[in-house]
């Protein structure tokens, strides 16, 4: 190899190094030398991008937007969501996930609120489908929430179990379609709250039956609710014994809102600190919460 030769060698191996320490977004230039009797080129190829070579991206957070906000769509949320899907831990919940709702009439939420609450009827819908965990962060970003609020409560009130029958009771008319007393294995009593945030059937009837059957339409709907609180819609709130004034822009005094229908009370005081503790444990990022053990199982 002549003097010549053995140099173009070395320049286009001092390329290839320098190409393949440029590896990124743009692509790779790869250098092939070939040789032949007398008779050489340096020819250069552009490999197109591939994901494998992109750095990796963060799943979007979604956070609490402040009272009246404009709201994401349903299907930017589900966009957004689908660009990061999370994997199932909750399989018993496929067919509860797999499900879309329906929208609701304009009964749907309380009598007593403002009359602007009526601009979030229209958005209820529950039309997503998804793991749990996408389903859960598609509602927290169409309704303006922390998704890891989201996430611990529907731990405390189901363990992200959209299978979750509660609030059992032995009036009949408080018994929804299909769940007469006795009829889920408890001997005169029916549940009154169904599904991975435990909607009630007696104060939520427009929505049935749809948030007893679809996960996303048992959140869509319960979200809703708490948008109209803390947007400062529920003005009936100060009618009712309190702990405080009702006023908007409170993400705590809405979540207690929920379990207790009232504005910190002590019962809604009770729940909120419950939700606190999940979220401060992160409790749906431990062991036990993967493994589904319910926390008196994992005491036990």
């Amino acid at each position: 190899m002549t003097a010549f030769w053995r140099a173009v060698m070395k320049l286009a191996v001092m390329k290839l190094a320098g190409a393949r320490a440029r590896v990124g977004i743009l692509g790779m230039t790869v250098i092939l030398l070939i040789g032949a009797v007398g008779v050489g080129a340096i020819v250069y190829y552009s490999v197109p991008w591939s994901p494998r070579y992109a750095p990796a991206s963060k799943p979007v957070y979604f956070s609490t937007l402040p009272p009246g906000a404009k709201l994401p769509s349903g299907a930017e949320c589900a966009r957004l969501v689908d660009e990061s899907p999370s994997p199932e831990n909750r399989p018993a919940n496929k067919q509860f996930n797999a499900t879309v709702g329906s929208p609701v009439g304009p009964g749907f939420l309380p009598a007593g609120d403002s009359p602007q609450v009526k601009t979030l009827v229209p958005l209820i819908n529950g039309d997503f489908t998804g793991t749990t965990e996408d389903i859960l962060r598609w509602v927290a970003c169409k309704w303006g929430i922390d998704q890891d609020i989201v996430f611990a409560q529907a731990a405390v009130e189901s363990w992200w179990d959209s299978n979750e029958l509660g609030d059992w009771q032995s009036d009949p008319e408080n018994c929804p379609p299909g769940y007469g007393l006795g009829a889920d294995g408890k001997p005169g009593q029916c549940p009154e709250s169904f599904g991975i945030v435990q909607n009630k059937y007696i104060l939520e009837e427009p929505a049935w039956p749809a948030f007893g059957t679809s996960t996303a339409m048992n959140l869509d709907a319960a979200y809703a609710i708490w948008r109209s609180c803390y947007d400062g819609y529920e003005v009936w709130l100060n009618n009712e014994p309190r702990g405080k004034q009702y006023k908007a822009g409170d993400v705590w005094g809405c979540v207690g809102r929920w379990y207790a229908g009232s504005w910190y009370t002590p019962e809604a005081d009770h729940y909120i600190a419950e939700v606190m503790q999940d979220l401060r444990d992160q409790i749906w990022e431990q062991p036990s919460f993967r493994n589904q053990l319910q926390p008196s199982a994992t005491a036990g």
